[in-house]
């Protein structure tokens, strides 16, 4: 897995890129999508996602989007609803205030940003 709870691949996402590979994290969103998400239910997740007008999955995609140009995202999806809730990840923009407040949510072997 790797999401922004859990970054314990960091590892591999730097070689990856050292090498110019792409890196697919593997349950970009946590396990599973709902109450019990790791990242769903971060509070700082969710005032981030609320203050920007976004979801928490937006804002937890984004921020793997942000992290390094080698990240290849591929969530995936049970319904439509949570297909078009993936894809405003895109129009999502984390300020440096958000970027701030996710930093003190990843998991301590987060990369840093590349």
């Amino acid at each position: 897995m790797f999401h922004l709870a859990d970054c314990s691949a960091a590892p591999v996402l730097q070689e990856c890129l050292s090498r110019g590979i792409a890196f697919v994290p593997f349950c970009p969103l946590g396990w599973p999508r709902g109450e019990a998400n790791p990242v769903f239910r971060n509070p700082v997740v969710s005032r981030t996602a609320a203050r920007l007008g976004a979801t928490p999955a937006q804002v937890a995609l984004q921020w793997l989007l942000q992290l390094a140009p080698n990240v290849l995202l591929i969530p995936g999806t049970a319904s439509l609803a949570h297909l078009r809730d993936n894809l405003g990840a895109e129009n999502v923009t984390l300020d440096d205030e958000a970027r701030a407040a996710l930093d003190q949510v990843r998991s301590p072997s987060a990369p840093p940003t590349w």
